[in-house]
Order: structure tokens, then C-alpha cells, then sequence
């Protein structure tokens, strides 16, 4: 049964390969994004009861393959949202790669298909596309791709890729390969998902502004006789009030000057990405009024490329404000915070207590002097009482 029927979510979690720190656009408060961290945000993720983790792409991040694979046995539970990148990579060595790992990872690969928005960084790749060229790419790769995950033996001309007698020797686990996730806000790209992916991922922009654009991908997707999950995007910061939250919420952004956000704000302006043309019209690079809805905060898009809107407030308000996403038909809802380490511990403990969670989502490990029974009183009581969000 489909989790928006059965009014259930999934929440996942990030894995910060880009970096990591207390505060954006400065070295302080940062931290080494190694090996041993990686592993120990993936624990704390894959411990507190997060679905799964999602690995960005892109010249500015480890590469996402390898660090899946080396998280993947540490882990017991934690599913992997990993990259795809068409034009990058031709289809057949995407699907061996993605049929590798889902049967190293007991079936535990989710697919994230990223087209790529940034001319500059493509062109580094090799890639010397348009916009309208880079979607027709998407949409023959996935043509291939999504055939090679059937079992079938692939013949395909297009007129970007060709392919004769392509085949993948050894199936996935999961039938029909890993499910495909998608993002853009672009008529190409709303295209794009409404014909071939399982789940249709926007970044957090205010309910009504999210609303209209589902709708628009639902009603493409229901012409071609098709019907897609929906995800969303957003960092979070969440307290036992929504004054210690806003409070936080400055307190990330207290090391930035005007001269760091303009030159961001100079290199999201090269981009033909219509999503992220969204995210900083929600700002357009000024710290005023960066609340543009309720607890729905613009500030991390001040610096940082991609998904730039933070739910801010107490445990119970940041639910409220996930409820109403939900109601828009959500079920993915894909969360960060920074320290990524530190929030995911705090995001489980105040805010997942709170959420429909879908079934087969592991609770939070409840055992004892662990999570909320606290420590032992004197070295002989237990509490009387479990914490809970406040």
C-alpha cells in the first residue's frame, strides 16, 4: 500500500561530503569530513531510526559511490539515496554500478537521478550541453536504464546515446531495480519525471509554491497513466522552543559578510537550474525578512547551492509544518542540519517522536541508561519518567 494512503512518512537523513561545521561560509566551527565521521553520522542515522541517507553529487563532494559503498557494511538498516548522472556516465555502467551495490547492500540502494545545473561544473565533465539537450540525455538514459533494470537486452538509437546488445549479467534485488528519485522544477525536467521516475523530489519552497508545481507533476504524470511519490527537501532546526530555534538559526548564518554571500549568490546566477532560479528568488541574497512562511527559513540559501530553506521552531511547530507538506501528498521528506552529526541525534530525539513514521522504519533503539530513559539516579534508581520533546 502506498505510504500516502496509509498516512505514514519516511524521513531520511544527510551525509554532509561537501563539508561540515557550527556555522556557513566560514572555516569556523568546521570540521574534517573523513572516513571516521562519515561513518559516524551514518551510525547515528542508521541507530535513531532515519529511513535512509541522502549522498550529494558534484565537483564539491566525495564522490557518492565510493562512500556508499564503504558505509554500506557498517550499517544494519540505513538505505542510500546515490547519484546517477546521465551525460556523465552512459547507462550500462550506471546499471552495473546500481546492481552491484544493491546486492552488496541486501537491497538497500535507492537511485537518485541528478541532470546537473551548472554549465561551468559540466563543462569541467565534459559536458558541453544546453539545458533542453541535458533533459533529452535524462530521458534517453532512462529509456536504457530503466530496460536494463527489467532484464531485457537493450538495442537503443537515439540521438544521444546508442547501445547495442547491452545487458546486465547479474539482476538487482530489488524487482526492477532501486527506485528512481528526480528533482527539478523545469518544464523538461517536470517532464522527465512525470514519464519515468517512482518518486518526484522538490526543494523546500513555501506549501503553496509547492503545491501548484505538484500538481502540475501530477497531472502530467496521470496523462501518461502514471502515479509518482512525492519528497521534499530541507535542512532543520529544531529546539525545545522556537526562540531557542531562531536563535540557532542566526547563530549559522552570525560569520557571514555581504562580500561571501554576493560571490555566492554570483555563482547560483551562472546556473540554468530553474530550481535553483526558485531558491533565490526566495531571498534574492538579503538577510531581511528570511522567514517567507511560517517556520520556514531562507537563510542557508544565502550560501549554499541546492536545497537553501530550513524548517525552524520547536519540536511541535517543525511537525505542524511537516504535516502540512504531507498534506500536499509528500511521504519523502529529506532533512539536514548542521552539525550533521549532532542534528541527526537532536532531530531524533525531539522531532521523530512526533511524525507518522511508515511502517518498517526503525524506531529509535530505547535501552537502558541509552536515548530517553536517561542515567541511572545514584547508581542504584532508574527515572521515573521518560523524557520526551518538549
Amino acid at each position: 500500500m502506498r505510504d500516502e494512503l496509509n498516512g505514514h512518512i519516511e524521513v531520511f537523513w544527510f551525509l554532509p561530503t561537501h563539508g561540515d561545521g557550527r556555522y556557513l561560509g566560514t572555516t569556523a566551527g568546521g570540521r574534517a569530513v573523513d572516513l571516521p565521521y562519515l561513518q559516524q553520522v551514518a551510525l547515528a542515522a542508521d541507530n535513531a531510526g532515519f529511513s535512509g541517507v541522502l549522498i550529494p553529487t558534484g565537483k564539491s563532494c566525495e564522490d557518492a559511490w565510493l562512500v556508499a559503498a564503504a558505509l554500506v557494511p557498517l550499517t544494519r538498516r540505513l538505505r542510500y539515496l546515490v547519484a546517477v548522472r546521465p551525460g556523465l556516465q552512459p547507462p550500462t555502467l550506471a546499471a552495473r554500478m546500481a546492481t552491484t551495490l544493491d546486492r552488496l547492500s541486501a537491497g538497500r540502494l535507492l537511485i537518485n537521478v541528478v541532470t546537473g545545473g551548472d554549465p561551468v561544473e559540466n563543462k569541467g565533465d565534459g559536458i558541453f550541453l544546453d539545458h533542453q539537450q541535458r533533459y533529452a540525455v535524462t530521458r534517453e538514459f532512462l529509456d536504457v536504464y530503466r530496460r536494463l533494470m527489467r532484464g531485457e537486452k537493450v538495442d537503443y538509437q537515439g540521438e544521444h546515446i546508442h547501445v547495442e546488445g547491452a545487458e546486465v549479467l547479474f539482476p538487482p534485488v530489488q524487482e526492477n531495480g532501486p527506485p528512481l528519485y528526480f528533482g527539478g522544477s523545469s518544464d523538461a525536467a517536470i517532464e522527465v519525471a512525470a514519464g519515468q521516475v517512482d518518486t518526484y523530489l522538490t526543494w523546500g519552497e513555501p506549501p503553496a509554491q509547492v503545491a501548484e508545481k505538484l500538481a502540475e507533476v501530477r497531472a502530467r504524470a496521470a496523462a501518461k497513466g502514471r502515479e509518482l511519490e512525492y519528497g521534499i527537501r530541507l535542512h532543520v532546526i529544531v529546539r525545545e522552543t522556537e526562540e531557542e530555534a531562531r536563535a540557532a538559526a542566526e547563530k549559522l548564518i552570525a560569520h557571514l559578510d555581504d562580500d561571501t554571500i554576493a560571490q555566492a549568490q554570483q555563482i547560483f546566477a551562472r546556473m540554468d537550474s530553474t530550481g535553483q532560479a526558485r531558491m533565490r528568488a526566495l531571498h534574492n541574497g538579503s538577510r531581511q525578512d528570511l522567514y517567507i512562511a511560517p517556520n520556514l527559513w531562507a537563510g542557508v540559501g544565502l550560501v549554499r547551492g541546492g536545497a537553501g530553506t530550513a524548517l525552524v521552531g520547536s519540536a511541535e511547530q517543525v511537525a505542524a509544518r511537516i504535516s502540512e507538506y504531507q498534506a500536499l501528498g509528500i511521504t519523502r521528506f529529506i532533512l539536514s542540519g548542521y552539525p550533521h552529526l549532532e542534528e541527526a541525534h537532536r532531530v531524533a530525539e525531539l522531532l521523530l517522536p512526533l511524525l507518522p513514521l511508515a511502517q518498517g522504519q526503525p524506531p529509535r533503539a530505547h535501552t537502558l541508561n541509552t536515548g530517553p530513559f536517561g542515567e541511572t539516579i545514584g547508581g542504584d534508581m532508574r527515572p521515573s519518567r521518560p523524557a520526551r520533546a518538549s
